[in-house]
Formats: structure tokens, sequence, C-alpha cells
């Protein structure tokens, strides 16, 4: 059988500066440098099986990258694209998940403080909106858009105008100072709280809920009970319950 002819290359200096940087260049990606590099050779007059050689390629991929400078120039050694598998969900369908995270679980009914993405992927799925649906797939969909529902943040504003005068007093007497004196060694602090630690908050604003890298947002205060039960105290500087 007759051999194919190779397909004469002619470069302008345009094109060849760029073939040069792109096949002796530090930054140039391995495939891009290959792709440079042949047809660097075939301009210079040379067969495919020489050009394989010199290059390590097979003789097959030196046509292919030649035929296709041929026909398109520089475009044409850049990858084309590729189909793939076709994708499972459709942009609605994303788009719906991100907004259910976006919302309160308690807007929505669902008994939860936070969203994670196990509880988003369910109740996706109970609400129609996919079929099925993996915690990893929506973990995927969440970062595209850097939304983390599962983080909030949390913070108290100080009411109380006199906060500063009984906090002063407090580290007063750790430091064992009382009214600008020092204390004496028959002088003890003794430390006492409410027990057992289930104090009821009360939200005096709506949390806000996360968006595109906002955490989810909640402002409290306490609304304290009073002591459900004294059970110990903590001698400060001794450290004796």
């Amino acid at each position: 059988m007759p051999v194919a002819t190779a397909r004469p290359i002619s470069l302008t200096a345009s094109q060849r500066h760029r073939l040069k940087k792109m096949a002796y260049g530090h930054r140039t990606p391995h495939q891009a440098r290959i792709r440079a590099h042949v047809v660097l050779h075939a301009a210079q007059g040379r067969s495919n099986a020489c050009i394989a050689r010199e290059t390590g390629l097979h003789v097959d991929t030196v046509r292919t990258w030649r035929g296709r400078f041929a026909d398109e120039g520089m475009p044409g050694l850049a990858d084309r694209q590729r189909p793939g598998r076709p994708p499972s969900f459709t942009a609605l369908q994303t788009a719906q998940v991100k907004a259910l995270a976006c919302q309160l679980p308690a807007e929505t009914g669902t008994p939860l403080a936070r969203w994670s993405c196990p509880e988003l992927a369910r109740e996706a799925t109970a609400r129609g909106i996919a079929p099925a649906l993996s915690d990893s797939t929506v973990r995927r969909w969440l970062a595209q858009d850097a939304l983390k529902p599962w983080q909030h943040r949390s913070w108290i504003f100080i009411h109380d105008p006199d906060f500063g005068p009984k906090a002063a007093r407090v580290l007063d007497l750790y430091a064992r100072t009382w009214q600008g004196e020092p204390l004496g060694p028959d002088e003890y602090v003794i430390s006492a709280d409410e027990k057992t630690s289930i104090q009821a908050r009360c939200r005096c604003h709506p949390t806000l809920a996360p968006g595109q890298a906002r955490a989810m947002r909640v402002n409290h205060t306490y609304g304290r009970g009073g002591a459900l039960a004294y059970m110990a105290a903590y001698d400060v500087h001794h450290a004796r319950v």
C-alpha cells in the first residue's frame, strides 16, 4: 500500500514565536510542550517517522497533531471538548438543593438546629427533588458556592451599663485584692455558680440563614431562670472544692 505523504507545515513568524514559547517555556504543560515540538519539527520538513523517533511518540500521535495544526492552526493543538458521562442531575435540582441549604431547618419544619450534608440529602430525597442523592454529591454542590450551613457564629452583646465595675470587682478578687487592699492569709475567695449549668437562652434577633461564603449567624442573650441546684463552691486560690 502506498504510504500517505506527511502534511506540509508552513509557519508565520507569530506562530513560530508562540510555538517556541510553548516548547521551551518552564510553565508550559507537558502535553502542550510535546505538541509544539511536533509542529516545529514538521515545519523543518521532517517526516512523521523521524519526528516520532526524536520525540519518543507513536507515529500516529505525530500524524494526528501535525494534521490538526495543518487544518486549524494554533487552536488545533488544544484539547477538544469531550462529551463524558451525561450528568445525573439537572441544573434545577442542583439549584434547589443549594436553595434548601440557605434556609433554616426550622423554616422547613425539620427539627434540626443546622443542616449537614446527610440531612440535606435525605430532605432533598423526601421532597422529591431527586430520587436518590448521596452526601458527597451534596457536599460537592455546596462547595461550588462556598456554602457551609453546618457552620455558625454566635455572640452576645453586653447590655448591662454597670458591667465594667462589676467585672473589675471580680477580677480584683481573683488577684486577691478588695477595694484596693490585699486580702489577708485568713481570707478566702469562693466561686459558686448555678448548677447543673442548664440555662435557657432566648434569641434577641432572628437567626440569619447561611449564604455564599457566610456561616449561619446566631445572636442570643441569656435569660436566667435561677439556680436549679446548689451543688458546690470552689476555693479560687487554694484549688479546693
